[in-house]
């Protein structure tokens, strides 16, 4: 990823807004939007030698759970990345890290926290280089989930050799040391961010993470208001209210 000097200036905080401009986000439906999701997970794991081990098929069961958003990102309108969250409370456990961590992840279900756990983070290989800004427009409704849900925390289940950009970028502490996964034949580590604690700084650190509530309605709600999903959905950092908020600070 960028470096802490590249992290720290005002001139990629402005790329972001600039690349945000182009975005369109999409939450995965339909049956072909999910193929074309699987087919884009597979590109990118194979890419970079990520394959589930013995995997079968790039979509699974819990794509389907009830606590499951999958996010297709589209740039300029074709689809670049994708994503997929679980909002993860202690009477619904289903999520991707607890597969590989269930002790950690269930020591915060039992103390009461509730989770944002992003997994299956994919995208094209055209922009996955280090100056690419898509990975981060990638995980923004990450963040979102966590103000539209009021969680407790953000989990990162990822390569010990990332850690230090989730450590930097979104404040995260470490919740299990590198640790030898047979789901993937390689290690992983387990992050966790304060929520609560780390929006402010965050949002004053990229405005391009902020989001005006419809946006998180529209991203999240499954509720009767929406009887058809949208077929996307624009992004509203550039309107939404000033990180010093606590509308921003607070779900309200």
């Amino acid at each position: 990823m960028q470096t802490e000097k590249t992290f720290s200036d005002g001139y990629f905080s402005s790329k972001l807004l600039e690349t945000l401009d182009h975005i369109e986000y999409r939450r995965i439906e339909s049956h072909e939007d999910f193929e074309d999701i699987a087919r884009l997970r597979y590109r990118a794991y194979k890419a970079h030698n990520v394959l589930p081990v013995a995997v079968s098929s790039m979509l699974d069961e819990i794509d389907f759970d009830s606590h499951a958003y999958v996010f297709g990102v589209y740039y300029y309108e074709e689809l670049v990345s994708t994503l997929r969250i679980h909002y993860v409370t202690p009477e619904h456990r289903v999520s991707q890290s607890s597969g590989i961590f269930p002790d950690a992840i269930n020591a915060f279900l039992d103390a009461g926290l509730t989770l944002i756990d992003p997994a299956r983070f994919a995208i094209d290989a055209e922009f996955a280089n280090e100056r690419s800004t898509l990975p981060y427009l990638t995980v923004r409704p990450t963040i979102m989930a966590a103000i539209h849900f009021d969680a407790d925390r953000m989990l990162q289940h990822i390569r010990p050799s990332h850690a230090a950009f989730y450590r930097r970028f979104f404040y995260a502490d470490t919740v299990v040391p590198p640790t030898m996964t047979k789901t993937y034949g390689f290690e992983l580590t387990l992050l966790a961010s304060r929520t609560r604690e780390i929006r402010s700084k965050l949002m004053r650190r990229f405005p391009a993470f902020q989001s005006e509530a419809f946006e998180r309605r529209l991203m999240f709600d499954r509720s009767s208001r929406f009887e058809i999903s949208p077929l996307t959905i624009l992004p509203t950092a550039r309107i939404a209210v000033r990180p010093d908020s606590p509308e921003m600070v607070y779900v309200t």
